[in-house]
């Protein structure tokens, strides 16, 4: 885990204690970010230069699989759970859906995935492309509009006052029910397992809002946990990537512009990324730019657990007690 147990280097205290000489690193990001997958290769990798008397190429193959977003077999498994949740629109709801024209659909589906700082996207992540393809992977694996489906992309989960990717889920939803969707689809792209941005912010937090701007008919469709068709891709995966070329951490960062980085000698690839997203404030140091990124994960982890905890005492969203 990123911010919590098993850290990255607990999980690297094991596979040394199982004597293994072969890894491959699969980031479970779909899409690569620098602030996701590269933020957790960046760790890897500078456990490796620390202890490169254990981890040296030498000692231990490695090779990374920095993105999965266009796998045949994951972009099946997303259409068939995206599918069920249309499956499950009855024909009531359906002709409920064209009765104020809807955008001419009686189903619509929001992907919604987790946002990023734009200023990344203008350094160089790869993150926002990876999306849009694959969003419309996916889609082409669904009924489209000529059977009454249409898609919409939002990013949600944005922190702070600096711009993030648009449109932000929480414009869009409003803008969805005001146009006449009634039968919706939330599908949390970016995320293959259930937690609290899916629990709270789109399960709770987000259908509100959607059922307070008029869409009457609400599914999200479930993270792919441990659906059996992703299992079997993520397995497909691991194999293959032991008989392909390898790539190797510092090769996947570079490929996919996490920024100018010398990880060999100082594991400083936390430095590049803060020096090519325009962030700064932290300090030069390797290990306080670690230390402060897992300080700001484990508050934001805080931050979301008391506002579960307002919302659930006072009995309202915490916007409204702050009078939004």
């Amino acid at each position: 885990m990123r911010y919590w147990y098993p850290f990255t280097e607990e999980a690297l205290d094991r596979v040394r204690e199982d004597s293994i000489n072969a890894l491959v690193i699969v980031p479970l990001y779909p899409q690569f970010s620098i602030s996701t997958s590269g933020s957790s290769l960046r760790i890897l990798q500078e456990e490796f230069s620390r202890r490169a008397d254990i981890w040296g190429d030498e000692k231990v193959f490695h090779t990374v699989v920095p993105s999965w977003y266009d796998r045949p077999g994951y972009i099946e498994a997303m259409a068939g759970l995206i599918r069920k949740e249309l499956d499950s629109f009855t024909e009531k709801e359906i002709a409920e859906g064209l009765e104020d024209g809807a955008q001419g659909c009686a189903r619509h589906i929001l992907f919604s995935a987790h946002g990023v700082p734009r200023s990344y996207i203008d350094a160089g992540d790869p993150y926002q492309e990876q999306i849009v393809e694959c969003v419309r992977l996916i889609s082409e694996a669904l009924p489209g509009e000529a059977e009454g489906v249409k898609v919409h992309l939002s990013y949600q989960s944005r922190v702070g006052p600096i711009e993030w990717l648009r449109p932000y889920t929480d414009d869009v939803l409003p803008e969805l029910g005001e146009s006449g969707v009634k039968n919706l689809v939330v599908v949390p792209i970016s995320f293959v397992s259930e937690h609290i941005e899916t629990l709270e912010e789109i399960d709770i937090e987000y259908r509100e809002l959607a059922e307070e701007s008029g869409v009457t008919n609400w599914r999200r469709c479930p993270a792919l946990n441990t659906e059996a068709g992703f299992i079997d891709d993520m397995a497909d995966m691991v194999i293959e990537a032991l008989s392909e070329p390898s790539q190797t951490i510092t090769e996947a960062c570079i490929a996919n512009n996490v920024g100018d980085l010398d990880l060999a000698e100082d594991g400083g690839a936390m430095q590049a990324e803060i020096r090519s997203a325009g962030i700064g404030g932290v300090g030069a140091d390797p290990d306080a730019l670690r230390d402060g990124e897992l300080l700001n994960g484990r508050v934001a982890i805080l931050g979301l657990g008391l506002t579960i905890l307002v919302e659930v005492f006072s009995g309202q969203p915490i916007t409204n007690l702050l009078g939004f």
